[in-house]
C-alpha cells in the first residue's frame, strides 16, 4: 500500500512510526516544507530564558530516524494541489524549483496549524515583529533575546505568556497585551486568573488588558504596538494571538468546522475514507462537551497521529477524546487545568456550577507548607465532573492528570470525593487535597 504524509511535525511524525512500525513493507512517503522536523516549540520560551540544555534536544526525532523505519523522507517540499478523485497529488521542491505528480492509496493530513496574523498595519514584514511556532521563530528570538532590553508580547495565552515571563524573569522591560480581561482568560477561571495577574505585575509587566492591537509602527531601533487604548514602545514584538488550521489545500474535499479544521470519526478517518487527518489541523473529540472542537495541543497531536496508524488499513482503535490537559510554571507558581472552566462553558452553552477552595496541601505540623488554590467544575444534573484547575508554589501539576481521568470515566463528584488517595506527611493531608475540593462540591450540590 502507498500511504503519502503531508506535513510532519508531531502527528505526522508519529503517524508515519506507527504505519510502519505495524505495516513495515507499506510505502510511507513524507512530505514536509521545513527542514526538520518534531519541534517542541513548548520549549521556546524556556530556550530564551536560559533553561534549555541543547536546543538541538528540542527534537525528539529526525528525518534520519524516520528513514531507518522506511519512509521516504521529503524535507523541504511543499504539497501544491491534491486530486482526491484521481488519488493525486501535485508536489514542488522547494529547492529545486521542480514538481512532479505523485499516486497514492492512501492519504494522511497533517499539515498542522499556522499562526494568527491580523491584517493590521506594520505587520507584515516587519522584522521587529516575530511570531512564535516553528524552530526558526525559536532562533529568531532567541538571537533577538540576548539584545534587547524590552518587549512587548501580543497574546496571553500559555504561549505569550509564557515568553512574557521570561523575559521578566531574565531583566526584560514586558508589556503584555491581550483583547481578553486577563492573562489565560480561555485556560482559568478569574479565580485564579486573577492571582496570576497580580503574579506579573508583581515583578513589573504592564498588563495591558483587554485590548486590541491596531498597528505597528518601527522608530529607529525601536517598534510602537498602538492598541484600542494606548501605545507601547519597545525593542521587539511578539505576535502570540494563537493558531488557526493549515488547511487550505484541501478545501472543498473535505468536511471542515467554520474555522478550517477537518472533520474525523472517532478512527480519524475523513469524510473521504481513503484520507485520515490529525493534529492541529483536524478537530478533537472534547470529552467535557462530547462534541468536536479545536484545540491545538501537541498531546492531542500524538495520540491522534498513533491511532492513524492503527486504523489506516481499517478500523480498529477508536479514538477516547481529549480534556485538553495542561500546566504551566510561571514565576515560582504551577498552574494546572483539565477540562472546562466556567468560562469555557459558557462559550459552549453548557449549564455548569462550580467551588472554589484554598488549603495547604499538607499538614501544619510540617516544617513548610503552602496554600493550593482549586477550582471544580461539574454538571449540576449528573454531577458528573467537567473541569478542575490548581494554582499553587507547590508541584500541584500532576493534579491535572487526575481530573482529566475523572472527566475520561464520567466520574461524579460523589466518586471523586470518595477515590482513594495516599496520605503521607511530605505529601498531603490525610484527605487529599482533590477530594477536599470534591467534597465540598458535593456539600454546594446536595445544599443546591
Amino acid at each position: 500500500m502507498k500511504v503519502i504524509v503531508i506535513g510532519c511535525t508531531h502527528a505526522g511524525t508519529f503517524a508515519t512510526q506507527q504505519i510502519l512500525t505495524e505495516h513495515p513493507d507499506f510505502d510511507v512517503t513524507v512530505y514536509e516544507r521545513n527542514d526538520n522536523l518534531s519541534f517542541l516549540s513548548c520549549g521556546i520560551a524556556l530556550w530564551v530564558g536560559d533553561h534549555v540544555s541543547d536546543p538541538d534536544k528540542m527534537f525528539y526525532s529526525s528525518p534520519e530516524a524516520l528513514t531507518s523505519l522506511g519512509a521516504s523522507m521529503k524535507m523541504q517540499h511543499d504539497v501544491l494541489s491534491v486530486d482526491t478523485d484521481a488519488k493525486t497529488l501535485e508536489v514542488k521542491d522547494l529547492v529545486s524549483d521542480e514538481t512532479s505528480t505523485e499516486s497514492y492509496d492512501k492519504l494522511v493530513i497533517t499539515t498542522g496549524s499556522t499562526p494568527v496574523i491580523p491584517p493590521i498595519e506594520g505587520v507584515k514584514d516587519n522584522d521587529k515583529v516575530k511570531l512564535c511556532k516553528n524552530f526558526a521563530d525559536a532562533k529568531s528570538i532567541k538571537a533577538a533575546s540576548n539584545n534587547i532590553k524590552s518587549a512587548v508580547v501580543i497574546g496571553a495565552g500559555y504561549i505569550g505568556a509564557e515568553l512574557a515571563e521570561q523575559f521578566a524573569v531574565t531583566g526584560k522591560k514586558v508589556t503584555l497585551i491581550d483583547g481578553l480581561d486577563t492573562v489565560l482568560a480561555k485556560n482559568f477561571d478569574s479565580e485564579i486568573s486573577d492571582r496570576v495577574a497580580k503574579d506579573y505585575t508583581d515583578n513589573g509587566v504592564t498588563l495591558a488588558m483587554g485590548e486590541m492591537v491596531k498597528s505597528f509602527s518601527n522608530d529607529g531601533d525601536q517598534i510602537t504596538v498602538t492598541t484600542t487604548k494606548g501605545s507601547y514602545t519597545a525593542d521587539l514584538a511578539v505576535l502570540s494571538a494563537g493558531f488557526r488550521p493549515r488547511t487550505e489545500l484541501m478545501k472543498g474535499k473535505l468536511d471542515m468546522l467554520d474555522n478550517g479544521a477537518i472533520i474525523t470519526d472517532e478512527y480519524m478517518q475523513t469524510s473521504n475514507p481513503d484520507i485520515f487527518a490529525a493534529g492541529d489541523s483536524s478537530v478533537v473529540k472534547y470529552n467535557p462537551t462530547g462534541k468536536d472542537d479545536y484545540i491545538p495541543l501537541a498531546t492531542n497531536a500524538v495520540r491522534q497521529g498513533i491511532l492513524i496508524g492503527h486504523n489506516i488499513v481499517k478500523p480498529t482503535v477508536k479514538y477516547l477524546g481529549t480534556q485538553a490537559s495542561s500546566a504551566v510554571a510561571l514565576f515560582g507558581k504551577t498552574l494546572a487545568s483539565s477540562g472546562l472552566t466556567v468560562g469555557g462553558a459558557k462559550a459552549r452553552g453548557v449549564e455548569v456550577d462550580s467551588v472554589t477552595l484554598e488549603q495547604n496541601y499538607r499538614p501544619e505540623f510540617m516544617l513548610s507548607t503552602t496554600p493550593i488554590l482549586m477550582r471544580l467544575v461539574w454538571d449540576p444534573k449528573t454531577h458528573v465532573v467537567l473541569g478542575g484547575a490548581f494554582y499553587s508554589e507547590y508541584d500541584c501539576a500532576q493534579s491535572a492528570n487526575l481530573i482529566s481521568l475523572a472527566i475520561q470515566n464520567k466520574m461524579t463528584i460523589e466518586d471523586l470525593s470518595m477515590v482513594d488517595m495516599l496520605f503521607q506527611p511530605n505529601y498531603d493531608q490525610p484527605l487529599n487535597y482533590v477530594n477536599a475540593v470534591a467534597m465540598q462540591a458535593v456539600a454546594k450540590a446536595t445544599n443546591a
